[in-house]
């Protein structure tokens, strides 16, 4: 009989042992959660180069069928439908694209012809030109390709 009472009474934990597991919980979500937040953020930045390159892929088969990129003016805009069919009388008959893609802060991409080149732009998470770590702009030069 007294067995069975000892036990019943050991059977939870006290208070203090409850304390103690929640401070080490504590204690290493704060130690492994800034690494967790840098994956995420870096993983934002892999998937912008990803959306840049196939953007890149459809501006290039766009210069392909036409002989130039499209002016900034026109924008990416121009892989959604033809821009002025008498400069780019060789437009596909389906567009480059379906829809303009964002990017991972849901922000449309800027795009910039430069002479025979051009250059895409994400502003990262600040949405704002310039900026530096995770805020700091993306360009499509600097992806690896």
């Amino acid at each position: 009989m007294q067995n069975t009472k000892a036990t019943s009474l050991r059977a939870g934990f006290s208070l203090i042992e409850l304390l103690i597991v929640i401070v080490i919980l504590g204690g290493l979500v704060a130690v492994v959660a800034p690494g967790l937040m840098d994956s995420a953020d870096q993983a934002k930045r892999d998937t912008v180069c990803l959306k840049m390159n196939d953007i890149g892929k459809r501006l290039d088969m766009f210069k392909l069928d036409n002989g130039v990129y499209p002016e900034t003016e026109e924008g990416l805009q121009a892989l959604l439908s033809n821009p002025d069919p008498e400069k780019y009388p060789n437009y596909r008959v389906k567009p480059y694209l379906k829809k303009l893609p964002k990017d991972s802060w849901k922000t449309p991409f800027v795009y910039i012809k430069k002479g025979d080149t051009f250059e895409l732009v994400s502003f990262a998470a600040d949405r704002k030109e310039g900026g530096e770590e995770n805020n700091k702009d993306i360009l499509f030069s600097q992806c690896n390709k």
